[in-house]
This record gives structure tokens, C-alpha cells and sequence, in this order.
């Protein structure tokens, strides 16, 4: 066992990818110690007993599955980073929503692996669980999204601002817009501490993005962003610029709102 680096526990009902994973871990020059769980039960006794930085989850188990043992070590004092590692990609939002930092997918590559360690040393501060605040202002700060057959991950920073289509949004960002699966109710809970603000009841612009308020044609007023213009309802108009006003009085914006 290496003296230094984070402590870790691996959970996965299936016994060869327990063992690939813990291998996984056992390599990274991050990890100090690593143990396995072979299910939730058996894994939250252990954190019970003895501290973990980081818990690798996997999430469809017989049981207790992944995201209810998460929802349980989310109300701890001192929660370990969750990074979840599954073969299935319908949990993400969830997932994220939960608060995991990460959220891999089954095999796990070792590159891959390597960049999830990265965040999570710097969540957990190279020791010790990761403060509850801290956890919940990074929860979903990057969304899986499907683009040309493959997944990758978009930045909350990258989106400019976010439209309601049904159950799902619009990601609108400088390459492209992306569609996930997410009530924009929900997405404004999760987005509105880090700049996003409700400007109609079908969009959430990012506060930084909002080059000016500007009136249409019909005298609605719209929020101007590279991407293009959020409508604005007289419901949220208000709020909308008493929060550009005050991003502007602490310098958050790339240029000041400038009225309609």
C-alpha cells in the first residue's frame, strides 16, 4: 500500500469487474488503498467503519442499487466523492443530479480513469471526504450528451443558454445544441447557483452570456446572446435584471447589460 494518496472503495455486484476495477485503482499513483464491496450493504458498513475519500459505485445492484446507497452517503457529515461506473447511460442525469463528481462507463479505460482520479484528488483535497458544499456546487457540471454515436461531455460554462422541449432540454452552446433528458424545473435547480437564471418558463439563460436586453417588434423584451435571443416574460424580466445588474457590479460579465 502506497503511504500517500486517497483511499478508495470499489463497488460492483459482478466479481470479475469488481476485480478489474480495484485492479484499475490499484495502478493509478493517486490511490493509496483500495477495497472492494461486492454490494451496497456490504459497502456501507465499511464507510461506517473506516474512512473513504471516494467510492466507485456501481449502480444497477440486486437490493439497495447504486443511486439509493448514494442518496444515503450524500446525507453524511462527511460524504466521499461518488464517482459512479456503470454499463448503462440512462442514469447520468441522475446521477449527476445526486451529486457524483463522474460518471464512467463499463470497460473503464485507464486514461479515462486517470482524468476521474484527477477531480476527484482535487474534490477530496488528497485526503479525507469532500465537504457537502463543495460537492453540491460542481453536481452537474458537465451532462453526457450522444453526438454522432458517441458521448461526450458538456460544460455547463460552454451553454449559453437552455430551452424546455417536453421531458427533455435544449443545450444551446457555441457547438451545437444538444438534447438531454431533463425537465428544465429540474435543471433550473441544479443550474440556478452557478449563473443560470429563469427568463421565460421555457428558458434559463447563463447570466454571462447576455450581451443585452433588447425589445422585439411586438415590445417583448428578449436577452441577446451570441447564440441568439431568450425571450423574456414580464414575470421574470425583473428578476433578470436585478441579477445582470448585481454579475455586473462583481465583474462576472464580458460586457455590461445594456437596457432595452
Amino acid at each position: 500500500m502506497k503511504s500517500e494518496g486517497l483511499r478508495v472503495l470499489a463497488v460492483d455486484d459482478v466479481p470479475p469487474a469488481l476485480a478489474e476495477l480495484c485492479r484499475l485503482l490499484e495502478e493509478a499513483p493517486e490511490v493509496a488503498a483500495v477495497s472492494g464491496a461486492p454490494d451496497a450493504v456490504t459497502a456501507l458498513r465499511m464507510i461506517q467503519s473506516e474512512p473513504f475519500d471516494a467510492v466507485f459505485l456501481d449502480i444497477s445492484m440486486p437490493g439497495l442499487d447504486g443511486l439509493e446507497m448514494a442518496g444515503l452517503l450524500a446525507k453524511l457529515s462527511e460524504p466521499p466523492v461518488i464517482v459512479f461506473v456503470t454499463a448503462h447511460e440512462g442514469h447520468a442525469v441522475a446521477a449527476y443530479g445526486i451529486g457524483a463528481i463522474d460518471y464512467l462507463l463499463k470497460p473503464v479505460r485507464a486514461e479515462r480513469l486517470s482524468a476521474t482520479l484527477a477531480r476527484v484528488v482535487k474534490m477530496a483535497g488528497g485526503g479525507g471526504g469532500a465537504e457537502p458544499a463543495a460537492r453540491q456546487t460542481d453536481a452537474m457540471a458537465a451532462l453526457p450528451v450522444e453526438v454522432g454515436g458517441r458521448t461526450r461531455y458538456v460544460r455547463r460554462s460552454e451553454v449559453q443558454f437552455v430551452e424546455a422541449h417536453g421531458d427533455y432540454v435544449r443545450l444551446h452552446t457555441p457547438s451545437g445544441v444538444h438534447l438531454v433528458r431533463i425537465p428544465i424545473s429540474r435543471m433550473e435547480e441544479y443550474w440556478g447557483g452557478a449563473g443560470f437564471v429563469r427568463a421565460h418558463r421555457s428558458f434559463l439563460v447563463a447570466l454571462s452570456a447576455v450581451r443585452e436586453l433588447r425589445s422585439d417588434s411586438a415590445g417583448g423584451l428578449l436577452a441577446h446572446t451570441d447564440l441568439g435571443d431568450v425571450p423574456v416574460s414580464r414575470r421574470h424580466a425583473r428578476e433578470l435584471r436585478e441579477q445582470l445588474l448585481s454579475a455586473a457590479h462583481r465583474g462576472e460579465l464580458d460586457r455590461p447589460e445594456r437596457g432595452a
